[in-house]
């Protein structure tokens, strides 16, 4: 699936329910959310989404960030929504949440950045003349998650600087959860 048609579901999805939150969505598309320590040692699993039937189900570790969480859920939500018929009782394990290696995982990697960051703030924060890394503080998200919207950005004709890293699979091992949450989320 190419970063077009999800851009377009995701589109879609905030037009019919008029949120972009990741936890109203799930709520409105009837997709459980279950908070559960689950630690916070390297190697912890973040969260992860299964679905069996007709119901769909998305759990989060507990002991992360609330920032963290949000991102979690955007990414959990990509899984529901662009996979959840096809894998069954099959869970993603997201140990490492933004690992470009998995098409599921950079698929649900695109759909979290595309629904958490509106084309217009990046591209407001760009013309402000601030560098990759300060926009990246300012929309409250890691520089790996900005990496894959200016991918997005780019895919829809804007011309944006290569950022000046490219999103590996190990970064949420070493993020700084204190400088990502320093202000309340919207």
């Amino acid at each position: 699936m190419n970063s077009d048609t999800i851009s377009h579901i995701v589109k879609g999805l905030k037009n019919k329910y008029k949120e972009c939150d990741p936890f109203e969505l799930c709520k409105s598309l009837n997709i459980i959310i279950g908070m559960v320590p689950m630690g916070t040692h390297d190697g912890s699993c973040k969260g992860f989404f299964i679905s069996r039937g007709r119901k769909k189900m998305i759990t989060i570790n507990s002991e992360l960030q609330p920032a963290l969480q949000r991102i979690i859920a955007a990414h959990e939500l990509g899984h529901a929504a662009l996979h959840g018929d096809t894998f069954g009782i099959s869970a993603f394990h997201d140990f490492m949440v933004f690992d470009a290696v998995d098409h599921r995982e950079y698929e649900a990697n695109v759909f979290a950045a595309e629904l958490l960051l509106e084309d217009e703030d990046v591209l407001l924060r760009l013309n402000d003349d601030i560098s990759f890394f300060q926009a990246a503080a300012e929309l409250r998200v890691p520089p790996e998650l900005l990496d894959f919207k200016f991918r997005i950005l780019k895919r829809k004709g804007y011309q944006v600087i290569d950022p000046p890293l490219m999103a590996t699979g190990s970064f949420l091992k070493s993020i700084d959860m204190d400088a990502l949450c320093s202000e309340e989320l919207p």
